[in-house]
């Protein structure tokens, strides 16, 4: 999923008071569950990583002068931008509440 997507979403970028009873409805386990938005937003910080350096290198400059490191307005854009966003942890929460994560326990499967 893109960072665009992400800011589509309208996914609050201040964190809020969870009610902690509602995490285990599909795990049967509070643990699992934050296991699971834990390694999702794992997942979701090394994407959005990867699409940044891919889109900054784009305006990366070959000489570093001064001036030029001051005014790059596209790579300070770019920044802004995923500044923005909501961060993983909290993607990761929006996403489990909304039965958007696929997940499988592999020791109740032997």
């Amino acid at each position: 999923m893109k960072a665009i997507d992400y800011k589509k979403k309208n996914i609050d970028c201040f964190a809020k008071t969870q009610d902690l009873r509602q995490f285990d409805k599909d795990t049967h386990n509070f643990y699992k569950s934050i296991v699971v938005m834990s390694k999702r937003a794992d997942q979701i910080a090394a994407d959005l990583k990867q699409e940044f350096q891919e889109s900054s290198h784009q305006y990366a400059t070959k000489s570093d002068s001064l001036e030029e490191v001051y005014e790059n307005r596209e790579q300070i854009e770019l920044s802004r931008f995923y500044e923005q966003l909501p961060k993983p942890t909290q993607l990761a929460l929006y996403e489990f509440e909304n039965d958007q994560v696929y997940f499988r326990d592999v020791t109740e499967e032997e």
